[in-house]
């Protein structure tokens, strides 16, 4: 885990050009903003992240479709926050699932002006695999790679695509994406693979920005910060007490580490910027790998392959 002396340098450099910075919550970067009129899909909207990025937007006038493992959940998640919107089920690691959301959504006859795939699984502790892919690849790449393709048509002529990555991207192997062994048996490691599928992640936003239907959309991807979520209930417990210990000195709050997928899905500051990696609410530099757009590419070709060869 070497993202703490990050968290803490950021803590303390205060506001970046775009006037936010660690410290921002989602309700700081929407101040003043009035979202009426205007509809968002937000992934994994039930805990976390994804619940408090859904009670602001509410908060601000948007309807979101909630999206959640069972609609059940979405619905309670919803009332838990008093936001009016939509609930639909999306399991991201059952591409039936996947694909009945997309028509659900489609059927909803409702143009997004921005899709947060916010949801993901980190550090399983033992190899596990969906259509002979590993979990977290799976799950957190080709399951949002699925859902976003399916409904780029019913995006807005500015609408937005938010991709959650993280800086474990950089924990990514050699090579960036292991694309001989994307199913894990030749060797797994639980924070590799998860640094892995966070680099896909980037990867898919950076080349979706050059594929955009229309000119005014954009797609960019982001590292909310380190947050003490569900996300460490797959973790074993010795590391997963000291991810928890750490967060009286590092951790964002969940407020703050929902900041910078609501300010990229909303604000006007950066409706024209596409393609972008973005932390603190302001754009950084990914690794090497994920600058790489021929790497990019050759994922979405990969990608689209494996999409093709699930069963229907």
């Amino acid at each position: 885990m070497m993202v703490a002396p990050m968290s803490l340098y950021a803590l303390f450099t205060g506001p970046g050009p775009s006037g936010f910075g660690y410290s921002s919550t989602a309700d700081d970067v929407t101040e003043g903003l009035d979202l009426t009129g205007k509809t968002y899909l937000i992934t994994g909207c039930n805990s976390g992240l994804g619940l408090e990025a859904m009670r602001v937007l509410g908060r601000r006038g948007a309807h979101v479709i909630a999206a959640a493992r069972s609609r059940d959940k979405a619905e309670v998640a919803l009332a838990g926050v008093s936001s009016a919107g939509t609930p639909v089920a999306c399991d991201l690691s059952d591409p039936g699932s996947v694909r009945a959301c997309i028509e659900a959504v489609r059927g909803l006859d409702i143009p997004l002006d921005g899709i947060i795939a916010n949801a993901g699984i980190m550090a399983l502790p033992q190899l596990e695999r969906r259509n002979g892919v590993e979990l977290q690849f799976f799950t957190n790449h080709v399951g949002h790679f699925m859902l976003v393709t399916g409904l780029l048509r019913i995006l807005t002529d500015t609408g937005r695509v938010v991709i959650l990555s993280s800086a474990a991207h950089k924990g990514a192997p050699p090579g960036g994406i292991e694309f001989d062994n994307l199913s894990g048996e030749k060797g797994y490691r639980p924070w590799r693979a998860y640094g892995q599928s966070k680099l896909a992640n980037l990867l898919f936003a950076k080349h979706l920005a050059t594929r955009m239907p229309r000119p005014g959309q954009t797609a960019n991807s982001l590292h909310p910060g380190v947050i003490a979520t569900k996300l460490v209930r797959h973790m074993n417990p010795v590391v997963g007490a000291a991810y928890g210990l750490m967060g009286w000195i590092a951790l964002k709050t969940i407020p703050e580490g929902a900041a910078t997928e609501v300010y990229l899905a909303t604000h006007p500051g950066v409706a024209e910027i596409n393609g972008a990696y973005f932390a603190d609410c302001n754009q950084i530099s990914p690794s090497k790998y994920g600058q790489d757009a021929a790497l990019a590419q050759r994922l979405w070709e990969k990608t689209e392959e494996i999409v093709a060869a699930l069963p229907s």
